[in-house]
């Protein structure tokens, strides 16, 4: 038994229709199908007993008719004779109480039919009943006369083929079945056809999908005439394919600043192999081989840092606060200077940013970085305090940015003069300016400062 319904279970799942049009048209046939089956069995029930119903008044008919001829007022009680009362007497049987005074030539006293009569006419009450044989006959007792001792003189039996009837609500009912067989029909074709144009912006969207997506167009699904729903699934879809698209030029913007950065140092490294292994080479010149091999690693090192932390503050930024002096003078203790350089943090100790403070250091270190690079003497920190915001301004006293170049600082990969003697990959200040702008900060370029160069970082306040 367990495995019959398993059987019918993968069957029925194997015949499911496994498209959504198919699925809808196949639940509005269902639908109709028992809406059709009910009206149908309501209508022919209907129409069958309106027919059985007509058959009786017309059997009544007849046996008034017939009781018209029966005399009651004398004992015993007679039939009399009238003109054509052969019509009359088709298919009739009158009753004298338990005597059987007519019946038709084709029943005789025994016979089912006849039989039948006189169980209905026992009673003496106005009833009907069938009788179910070949041909269905239906038969009705109608008393004639006043009552004696609480039964009526006469009783007069009509009966009636029903034949007729039945084809007539056989022929209904088939009628109906065709009819529901049409609606139906017609049902499944004008839902699949309807479901069918409902879905075509659907595919058409889908098309549009693929399409795109292998050219990476900036098409729009709301730019089309669209149904209300399908215009809110287009928004949703333009959003998820806004953020789809970010994330790819995210992607390919750093595959090719990473691609450009490290391509330098690991020529000065292959360079250096091959220049390591032409000749001999003394313990000296080896240890200054090594020593340009590691530069050059710790250069990828520190390109690949910068990125990584660029590729973060991309992200979404957690809300947070945090006491800006403290995050800067840890961050000064980790900064390494070199030579006469000195790095010196100033400012209030009760300001409060509206970022965390890891976000705080990242915004801060690429723009400390750049002036330790090229300051002669100095780098200082200041921290002031706007009325709703934060600044912190990075200044040293190098040469200063090139005004020719003061349009490409937060380019990425930008250099003023790659050849300076100076490390970095040009990306510290794009990242500085974008993790600023991810907590809704900026940074920009002092350009009133006079002795080297100075940078403004403005923070939401705390």
């Amino acid at each position: 038994m367990s495995f019959s319904l398993s059987r019918l279970t993968t069957l029925a799942s194997r015949c499911r229709p496994r498209t959504l049009r198919g699925r809808l048209s196949l639940v509005a046939l269902t639908t109709a199908t028992l809406v059709m089956v009910i009206l149908t069995v309501v209508f022919n029930a209907v129409v069958r007993h309106h027919l059985q119903q007509q058959a009786d008044d017309e059997l009544h008919t007849r046996a008034a008719a017939v009781a018209a001829t029966v005399d009651t007022r004398h004992h015993p009680v007679r039939v009399l004779e009238t003109p054509d009362d052969a019509l009359l007497d088709t298919n009739v049987w009158i009753y004298a109480g338990d005597r059987l005074l007519e019946h038709p030539t084709s029943a005789p006293a025994g016979a089912t039919v006849t039989r039948t009569a006189a169980r209905l006419a026992a009673p003496g009450h106005r009833r009907c009943a069938a009788l179910e044989t070949d041909d269905p006959i239906r038969l009705c007792a109608q008393p004639v006369g006043g009552t004696r001792a609480g039964a009526p003189p006469a009783v007069v039996v009509t009966a009636m083929d029903l034949g007729p009837y039945r084809a007539s609500a056989d022929t209904l009912l088939g009628a109906s079945m065709a009819l529901d067989g049409a609606v139906l029909l017609g049902t499944y074709v004008l839902t699949r056809l309807a479901v069918g144009r409902a879905l075509r912006p659907v595919r058409d969207m889908t098309d549009q999908a693929a399409q795109w997506s292998a050219v990476t167009s900036e098409e729009r699904f709301s730019a089309t005439a669209l149904p209300t729903e399908l215009a809110q699934l287009g928004s949703s879809l333009d959003e998820l394919l806004d953020r789809i698209r970010a994330v790819l030029r995210h992607e390919r913007q750093l595959t090719r600043e990473l691609s450009h950065e490290l391509r330098n140092p690991l020529a000065r490294i292959t360079a250096e192999l091959d220049w390591w292994q032409t000749r001999p080479r003394s313990a000296a010149e080896t240890h200054g081989t090594h020593a340009s091999i590691a530069d050059a690693a710790e250069s990828m090192r520190n390109i690949c840092d910068i990125l990584l932390d660029d590729a973060r503050a991309t992200a979404h930024t957690a809300p947070g606060t945090c006491d800006v002096m403290p995050v800067l003078r840890r961050l000064t203790d980790r900064l390494a200077t070199s030579g006469k350089v000195t790095l010196t943090v100033t400012g209030p100790d009760t300001l409060v940013a509206g970022v965390p403070p890891a976000l705080l250091e990242r915004i801060v270190s690429p723009l400390a970085d750049n002036a330790l690079r090229y300051a002669h003497a100095r780098v200082g920190i200041r921290v002031f305090h706007d009325p709703d915001r934060i600044r912190v301004e990075v200044v040293d006293d190098g040469p200063g940015v090139p005004p020719s170049f003061v349009g490409q600082l937060f380019q990425p990969g930008r250099r003023a003069d790659a050849a300076d003697g100076h490390g970095g990959a040009g990306l510290g200040l794009p990242l500085a300016r974008r993790m600023a702008r991810s907590a809704g900060g900026e940074v920009t370029y002092d350009a009133e400062q006079t002795a080297g160069a100075g940078f403004v970082i403005s923070l939401p306040a705390g």
